[in-house]
């Protein structure tokens, strides 16, 4: 391990990956109606764009990127996704028509499937359980960075510059989290394949090792209970919040009027600070104060998925633009603080050797349903209702989405109620069947 320091360093390069990584959908989302209006294309259309072209591949590919993961060199494997990535999305502002964008989306989501997993296992490696909480909510503000960045940035690019100069400037500006990624992280498995002390049959011997098929690792990974609860969970809280997050920049420009300018300004002041103040606060206090309690960390998270729900319900049905905007921003630090207690359970729950692997399945589920059916089922959906309420039709397709969260939080309380068990029972298989150094067992508690 290195020391205290670059540890701290690697979560830095790793949050401004993700940065620029989420950028990319928000800023989507922020132009679609500029992209809409340019290409003459239908919510549905809209909705396919942002939605299942990207999530499809995103999710699929994420699993053998995963796997090399687990099996290699993380450090490589998110330089040549991040190098894909930067690309594909300033390609985005050469697309000529509907179907070319759809197309480019499609390789951009195969670019930012291989960032997170890899991140997440490199985090659970060098941060112990006591802190992984927070250390993953540091991570998760890369999300909350990207809002406030990119909101910003994209509204006013767009109003001056338009949406194809836009994705152009984007792609370029992430090429500096690549450089940062291939020239100064290093893989810390690289040390052991190099040891003459320890062989690697001695190091890697794990019942499920990672020359398992990925079908042993589903069945490892679908036979711990807490995991099967947060892997719905996951996909529901994706379905019914990426279905309105992606909408959002619409619907405040067809209900109040906006400009893109305008809006980008609002949206990086008020998510950019909510998010930023949830994902910390949630992943600080889940360390401070509920260290190794994972069961109460996840019923704290059922409780913000139920307050993001009925907050956002209210937002959305307010006619007045500061109290949209004020609602919308205090159900995002709900949101936000379910982050790293979350994402944190997870990674404590699984073995070392699988952790990316998991994070990628658990994405393939959330984002095909989640990001790949949600923004479509509120375009179609909008696009339906469209025929009763006139223009005010996003507004009530954004409305029927938000009782969702309450059945994520349902299943998120039913894995509280078994995750000490399963924590303990993964622990106990770490230092009882995989041939590690005693310092090597104890760094997994």
């Amino acid at each position: 391990m290195r020391t205290a320091l670059y540890k701290w360093y690697l979560l830095l390069v790793l949050l401004t990956v993700l940065t620029f990584s989420n950028m990319d959908g928000l800023v989507l989302g922020l132009l679609s109606q500029s992209i809409k209006l340019d290409f003459g294309l239908t919510d549905t259309q809209v909705g396919l764009l942002s939605g299942m072209a990207f999530a499809l591949f995103y999710s699929v590919m994420g699993i053998p990127i995963a796997r090399w993961a687990d099996r290699g060199d993380r450090v490589v494997v998110m330089s040549v996704s991040t190098a894909v990535w930067c690309v594909l999305v300033a390609a985005c502002g050469w697309a000529t028509n509907f179907a070319q964008l759809l197309v480019i989306r499609v390789g951009v989501a195969v670019g930012e499937a291989g960032c997170v997993p890899p991140a997440h296992s490199l985090i659970a490696q060098y941060f112990e359980r006591v802190d992984r909480a927070r250390a993953v909510g540091i991570y998760m503000l890369g999300g909350s960075l990207s809002m406030l960045i990119g909101y910003f940035a994209a509204g006013w690019l767009n109003e001056l510059y338009g949406w194809r100069a836009t994705f152009e400037i984007l792609g370029a500006s992430a090429l500096l989290p690549t450089v940062l990624v291939w020239l100064t992280l290093e893989e810390p498995r690289r040390a052991k394949w190099k040891s003459s002390e320890v062989s690697r049959s001695q190091t890697w011997q794990p019942e499920h090792t990672s020359r398992d098929s990925i079908w042993r690792v589903c069945l490892a990974l679908w036979r711990i209970r807490t995991f099967r609860h947060l892997v719905v969970c996951y996909s529901v809280v994706y379905f019914f919040g990426y279905g309105m997050q992606q909408w959002q920049p619409a619907f405040f420009i067809r209900s109040f009027g906006l400009t893109t300018g305008a809006l980008g300004t609002w949206f990086a002041a008020i998510f950019g600070t909510a998010s930023f103040v949830g994902t910390y606060l949630g992943g600080d206090l889940a360390s401070r104060f509920t260290k190794n309690d994972e069961a109460t960390q996840l019923k704290a998270t059922s409780f913000g998925y139920v307050a993001f729900g009925v907050i956002s319900a209210l937002a959305y049905l307010s006619h007045d633009v500061y109290w949209a905007f004020g609602l919308i921003g205090l159900a995002g630090i709900g949101a936000a603080a379910t982050t790293g207690p979350m994402l944190a359970v997870l990674q404590t729950l699984v073995p070392e050797r699988m952790r990316a692997t998991s994070i990628a399945l658990i994405y393939l589920l959330a984002n095909l349903i989640g990001m790949g059916l949600g923004p479509l089922a509120a375009g179609a959906l909008s696009d339906e209702l469209s025929r009763f309420v006139g223009s005010e039709s996003l507004r009530y397709a954004m409305v029927a989405l938000c009782p969702g969260q309450l059945w994520a939080a349902w299943h998120c309380w039913q894995a509280s109620k078994t995750v000490m068990l399963d924590v303990e029972l993964t622990e106990t298989a770490l230092c009882g069947r995989i041939v590690y150094s005693n310092s090597e067992c104890a760094s997994h508690s």
